[in-house]
């Protein structure tokens, strides 16, 4: 028997039969929960398959666990055709590689806490470049093809265009949407402490900061734009150098993440130390809610220079004239009500709230059986939670998961729906919700009936009986009768769906969004010519 772990992939690799397939977050579960052993040696091949083999970290474990669940041939491969037969001469050359960071770690951890000191500590005066604006995005997700980052990115790259202010865009990885009149520069993190985790993370600043002065030369940027991200410091370092002024885009604290959505962080000190020194040391802190203006705050942040921005939406990319038709077609969704859901399955979109509530719905309505559907599309880490309420209410037949789709075929699927669902469930820690979900802004661009959880800035952008049916947050039994007022008034799904599309255009636009951007930025630094 064979084994393929499918890792980080754009395409779904094809499988022979007699083969097993297991996903990264399945191995992962597996080597956590210590039950791998029992599929040691078990197999005559094991094949790894990943996105790029450059961008996979923690390289020699994954390597070192997949020799020891193979009796015969060992490879990992990427989607760019690279092979790699893990053989002992291959494993020797990781596990130098990996001594040879340990005995250098220490340098660098001092090194870059010197680097942050100093950034914090300077009182540099910043003003506006002569070049275009750089906007940078350093994050270690490779290979994605939607979500709400992509979904942002994308916005704000096209309304920087838009405005006249075509940026330079350095990303750790190539956009899967299309970047006319951006310079695209791709910077992939070097091979150094690809398996140390954090520390890979740590050494791609330099990385980053070299290339960027590669890029620009001596001609300072507008400003810098980042999208902040662990152990990140790139951006305030390149502002620092040019003497230009920073925009930190902040989605939320990594260390609480970490701590709350993950485990906790090895060199968490050092991160909430270069969280802090990115947010004083920004000109402009953009956050999406006003509870994480509150919690930066608390933390001593200059509440002058934080912008509460909603998240947004393209109108002309979503919109009520789409076609779902092809959608319905290809999942067996004709003549049904369908109520959906999109996005990556995350910890706080409670999408398995929203399929035990839909349970109870069907259980509650047997007639709703037949006329009825519920399309998931994506996928996450919460996809084995929904699988199971699938099972434990007996609805197989009437829920699609369709697995992830790319950005640009969101539309089409949301077009496919008939009541949008965005069951969002409170933080675990009890602090307030911080989040901006996209998919909000695009549920209500397409013009149809949403039901939400009332849940922080979700229950101020929507209102009850007027742009959404509002549910408490976290409670499937609450969803599980919003839900069903929705599919049982479609007059009603139709008049929610005209005001929230209303909205989103007057409002909620990408368009807009960066505009508040600009105008802040200019109201702290003063206005430049273009």
């Amino acid at each position: 028997m064979d084994l393929v772990i499918v890792h980080v992939v754009r395409r779904t690799p094809e499988l022979r039969p007699g083969v097993d397939l297991l996903n990264y977050a399945e191995f992962r579960q597996e080597v956590m929960s210590g039950r791998l052993w029992r599929r040691f040696f078990r197999y005559s091949s094991v094949e790894f398959v990943t996105y790029r083999y450059d961008t996979l970290g923690r390289v020699f474990h994954i390597a070192l666990l997949l020799r020891m669940l193979s009796r015969r041939r060992c490879v990992i491969r990427d989607e760019l055709g690279h092979v790699h037969d893990v053989t002992a001469g291959y494993l020797l050359r990781l596990l130098r590689g990996l001594v040879r960071d340990l005995v250098s770690a220490r340098g660098l951890i001092d090194a870059s806490t010197l680097h942050v000191a100093s950034l914090t500590e300077s009182t540099r005066r910043r003003s506006y470049g002569s070049g275009p604006p750089i906007m940078l995005r350093t994050d270690f997700c490779f290979g994605l093809i939607a979500g709400g980052s992509v979904g942002h990115t994308q916005g704000v790259l096209r309304a920087l265009v838009e405005m006249g202010l075509a940026p330079v865009f350095l990303a750790t990885d190539a956009p899967p949407f299309d970047v006319s009149g951006v310079r695209l520069e791709v910077v992939g993190p070097a091979e150094r402490y690809r398996n140390l985790g954090e520390l890979w993370l740590l050494s791609y600043n330099d990385t980053c900061i070299e290339a960027a002065r590669m890029l620009l030369g001596e001609k300072p940027p507008r400003f810098v734009y980042q999208r902040y991200a662990l152990l990140g410091y790139a951006g305030l370092g390149l502002a620092e150098r040019y003497g230009v002024p920073f925009v930190l885009e902040y989605n939320g604290s990594e260390v609480w993440i970490s701590r709350h959505w993950g485990r906790r962080l090895k060199y968490e000190a050092l991160a909430e130390k270069i969280e802090l020194a990115n947010l004083h040391g920004a000109d402009l802190v953009v956050v999406v809610s006003k509870a994480m203006r509150d919690e930066l705050v608390e933390r001593g942040i200059d509440p002058d220079k934080i912008l509460v921005n909603p998240n947004g939406v393209d109108p002309e990319m979503y919109h009520p004239d789409i076609d779902g038709t092809g959608v319905r077609e290809r999942y067996g969704l004709q003549g049904k009500t369908v109520v959906g859901f999109i996005g990556t399955f995350g910890l706080w979109h409670g999408a398995e709230v929203l399929v035990d509530a839909y349970g109870r719905l069907l259980a509650r309505r047997p007639d709703l059986r037949q006329s009825t559907r519920l399309l998931m599309v994506g996928d996450g880490v919460t996809m084995p939670e929904c699988r199971a309420f699938v099972e434990r209410h007996g609805i197989a037949e009437n829920v699609v998961f369709t697995g992830l789709v790319p950005q640009e075929q969101g539309p089409e699927h949301l077009a496919a729906m008939d009541v949008f669902a965005s069951p969002h469930v409170p933080n675990p820690d009890g602090t307030p919700f911080f989040g901006s979900p996209t998919k909000l802004f695009e549920y209500m661009a397409m013009g149809r009936g949403i039901v939400a959880s009332g849940l922080d800035q979700i229950g101020e952008v929507l209102e009850h009986g007027r742009t959404a049916w509002l549910v408490k947050p976290g409670d499937a039994d609450d969803l599980s009768r919003g839900i069903e007022r929705l599919v049982d008034d479609p007059a009603l799904r139709a008049e929610l769906g005209r005001a929230a599309r209303a909205d989103a255009v007057a409002k909620h636009t990408w368009l807009e969004h960066t505009r508040r951007i600009i105008e802040a930025l200019e109201a702290r630094c003063g206005k430049a010519g273009r």
